[in-house]
């Protein structure tokens, strides 16, 4: 009888400190990852060109997208080339385009993409008002002209699946030709990114709290 108290007491313990693990917005650890974390020291000879390479920009290391896409090198390196452009590259300004990466992070609602941009955009000068808005789920208030007309399009574009003339017309007048690819571009690639974080299941770095808790939009 002492035997079974005691075993049903420590089973009561461990619920309790995963619901809580879970409550503070940390990641639960009792489920193995689907991809479990690479090292550079475990890198082959194909995957340790574009470590290196990942090692030097990422703020997560070898975390995030990167680890379900070194599985896949020659992608792997595809698709960081393009991040590469679209990120420090592309004609879309700093502010604007980590705008966009925000807004298309918090429709996928994706913890890393939200985790890793959100300080970077307002680094890159996007308000903290602005930032706070979005991640509530609200329209941010108290948007400037161009950062109204990148929300506005990406907005349109990811939920209706197009977008309208007066939409694009403003983008266009506001940003110009090429703004307007790179912008439609980012953003659908940021999706690719909040598709391959959701299938391999990654979260933030260990110890992180989580952007996004349970419970709330």
């Amino acid at each position: 009888m002492r035997q079974t108290i005691v075993r049903f007491l420590t089973a009561a313990v461990i619920t309790c400190l995963a619901f809580g693990a879970i409550g503070a917005g940390l990641t639960p650890t009792t489920k193995s990852p689907r991809f479990p974390q690479l090292t550079m020291e475990q890198l082959n000879e194909y995957q340790r060109p574009l470590g290196e390479q990942i090692m030097k920009v990422s703020s997560v290391g070898l975390g995030g997208p990167y680890n379900p896409l070194l599985r896949s090198p020659v992608l792997g390196q595809r698709m960081f080339d393009l991040l590469y452009y679209l990120r420090w590259n592309t004609s879309v300004p700093l502010r604007l385009n980590e705008f966009a990466i925000l807004i298309t992070g918090r429709l996928w609602r994706s913890q890393v993409e939200w985790f890793a941009h959100a300080p970077l955009a307002i680094k890159a000068g996007l308000s903290p008002g602005i930032v706070a808005d979005l991640k509530a789920n609200r329209r941010p208030a108290n948007m400037k002209p161009d950062e109204t007309v990148v929300y506005d399009f990406v907005m349109e574009l990811s939920t209706q699946h197009q977008v309208s003339d007066e939409t694009f017309d403003r983008a266009k007048h506001l940003l110009g030709e090429q703004q307007v690819v790179d912008l439609t571009t980012v953003a659908g690639t940021y999706v690719t990114i909040a598709m391959l974080l959701a299938m391999a299941e990654e979260s933030v770095p260990p110890g992180k709290e989580l952007p996004f808790k349970v419970g709330e939009p």
